[in-house]
């Protein structure tokens, strides 16, 4: 996958199939902020990759490309050490845009935070 995924170092499961994707991660001391919990920026990440990876899923089996339109980030309890986990889920996916949610839970089942995004299918264009 490259990129983001390997500087932060989140795992990818897009084999739930279960309509869900599902993020995690290690909290390394790189990933905390100056209060030493989990950095926002990362736990927006973490949200939108899930449900990006959701949207993708919807149309079929294979990954459609979206892109992100809008997302909303709700930051409910710090996280300072082991792991957490998004889980990313489509609310409704159209032939053009996709509404998926997505929380972010420690091991211990407390929810850290929430999202909703908005994705756009970015679909190849015909040959002419």
């Amino acid at each position: 996958m490259g990129g983001a995924h390997e500087l932060i170092g989140y795992e990818v499961d897009l084999a739930t199939r279960d309509g869900t994707a599902r993020i995690t991660l290690d909290i390394l001391p790189k990933h905390l902020n100056r209060n030493q919990t989990l950095h926002g920026g990362i736990i927006a990440m973490m949200l939108d990759a899930s449900a990006g990876f959701a949207a993708s899923l919807a149309p079929g089996d294979d990954l459609v490309p979206v892109l992100t339109v809008a997302l909303n980030t709700q930051f409910l309890a710090a996280a300072r050490s082991g792991q957490v986990v998004a889980v990313g889920r489509v609310k409704r996916a159209g032939r053009s845009i996709c509404y998926a949610d997505a929380e972010l839970r420690d091991t211990a089942g407390t929810l850290l935070a929430t999202g909703n995004g908005v994705f756009k299918y970015l679909r190849k264009e015909p040959a002419s």
